[in-house]
């Protein structure tokens, strides 16, 4: 897949978070070939409110490009938009397919608690 394929995917992600409204907090997901990163932010204010990732001393010294690592993370970034009062977020996936990495964040996210 060639990066304008991923692009318009990425964009056409995007709009559909905006037409759905912008109430609620995004959880948008980057992966590399290394690491994962997750962000909650609010596009109203124009900030992000929690964030974590495998780049962390937390969960440094475990390998960084694996589901299980995903899984950390997902549940780390479910506990720190908790504690800012965020239960209620959108997930962006960004460009990525709904698979692999992405779904095992997604998952141990919703079983943290957030919502979406």
């Amino acid at each position: 897949m060639s990066r304008s394929e991923f692009d318009k995917r990425k964009q056409r992600v995007r709009f559909r978070l905006r037409a759905a409204g912008g109430s609620r907090p995004r959880l948008s997901v980057f992966r590399s070939n290394r690491h994962i990163y997750a962000q909650v932010i609010d596009d109203r204010a124009g900030e992000t409110v929690a964030s974590a990732s495998t780049v962390e001393s937390a969960l440094r010294g475990q390998k960084g490009a694996d589901r299980a690592a995903a899984g950390r993370v997902g549940a780390l970034i479910a506990e720190r938009a908790l504690a800012a009062g965020h239960k209620e977020v959108v997930f962006d996936r960004g460009g990525y397919r709904y698979h692999g990495r992405v779904k095992a964040l997604a998952e141990a996210a919703r079983e943290g608690g957030l919502t979406f």
